[in-house]
């Protein structure tokens, strides 16, 4: 289904969920732009699929090929490329994974994969190789990722990840929410999601209800690469959730053709500071297979960092990190 058929039958986000992009030639066309214009492949699509919500295409540029919007979801020949380096587990998630879809790397906190479904798919994404069928939350799997919690009582933070946990509906993500608030070990619930930024109707009067209700803090920590993703719905968004008492955070990735240069990182730390997002991490591309035409060299990145450092205050600038697996944290990567 192409993005102008619209459900009226569902709620309003998951009908533009449904009608989102999933043919790049009726992206193309919406934009402006042909195939030939772009290096395109079919056979990246067939190794990993195409979904981008209208309102996000809303935000490209017409008739841009260089689009830092459009180039984040376009399947390109380089994806097919070999590079040295590059893995299916980048990130050594399948090494900290524990039955129940828990990835325990760091001391106090762990993650829980929700679902294996994204209402955008990023060409970078990190996990676009990553077996979801093995984690995806059912029930058993959820009974013993409480379990887990229950008995270990060092764990003072869950991280709800995915794919992304907003992608639930509202009963399932408020039953998730309220079982994990009973434990009185747990200080904090933390959701990684991009669906404020790609998908801002999803933030609905409702699902602030829900957040209302749970008793420890919640942390939202958004992924916005670009200052242009940050659209008047995406603002509104941002207001509710503040509203809420919600303390948004935002983790980008440094990506070759998109972001990799002073203005563009100054542009995105001080719109996302006036939407009331602190920029906190700018991380290094992990090294996904199909994703090597992204990367930018660190010694580009530390020179790039040193200019948008003295062009910011410092509270707007992003700590420059890469992920290590096996290690305790995110590795700084100092400038």
């Amino acid at each position: 289904m192409n993005a102008h058929s619209p459900q009226t039958h569902l709620p309003i986000w998951q009908a533009e969920l449904s009608n989102a992009f999933t043919n790049i030639r009726d992206l193309l066309t919406f934009v402006g732009l042909s195939c030939n214009q772009l290096p395109y492949s079919e056979t990246a699509v067939d190794e990993f699929s195409i979904r981008v919500p209208l309102g996000y295409a809303k935000c490209m540029e017409k008739n841009n090929p260089d689009d830092p919007l459009l180039k984040q979801v376009l399947p390109v020949t380089d994806e097919l490329k070999t590079f040295p380096g590059y893995t299916l587990d980048p990130v050594g998630d399948l090494d900290a994974s524990i039955p129940g879809g828990i990835i325990h790397k760091y001391q106090g906190r762990i993650l829980l994969i929700t679902t294996g479904g994204c209402a955008i798919h990023c060409r970078y994404c990190f996990r676009r190789n990553f077996p979801y069928t093995d984690f995806q939350m059912s029930k058993s799997r959820q009974n013993l990722a409480l379990e887990y919690i229950e008995k270990h009582d060092e764990i003072n933070e869950v991280i709800l990840s995915g794919g992304d946990p907003l992608l639930l509906n509202d009963e399932q993500l408020g039953s998730l929410l309220v079982k994990i608030s009973r434990f009185k070990h747990i200080q904090r619930i933390r959701i990684h999601s991009r669906i404020p930024i790609v998908l801002p109707s999803r933030i609905t009067p409702h699902l602030l209800n829900i957040f209302d209700q749970i008793s420890q803090q919640i942390i939202m920590v958004f992924h916005c690469n670009h200052s242009n993703e940050i659209s008047q719905e995406v603002a509104s968004a941002c207001a509710m959730l503040k509203q809420h008492q919600i303390q948004l955070f935002n983790q980008a990735v440094l990506l070759k053709g998109v972001n990799d240069q002073v203005a563009p990182l100054v542009q995105l730390s001080e719109k996302l500071f006036a939407n009331n997002i602190i920029p906190y991490y700018l991380h290094l591309l992990d090294k996904a297979t199909g994703t090597g035409h992204f990367d930018v060299k660190t010694s580009r990145a530390i020179s790039i960092m040193n200019e948008v450092k003295a062009n910011l205050p410092g509270y707007l600038v992003p700590k420059l990190v890469r992920e290590i697996p096996g290690e305790s944290s995110k590795t700084g990567v100092f400038f």
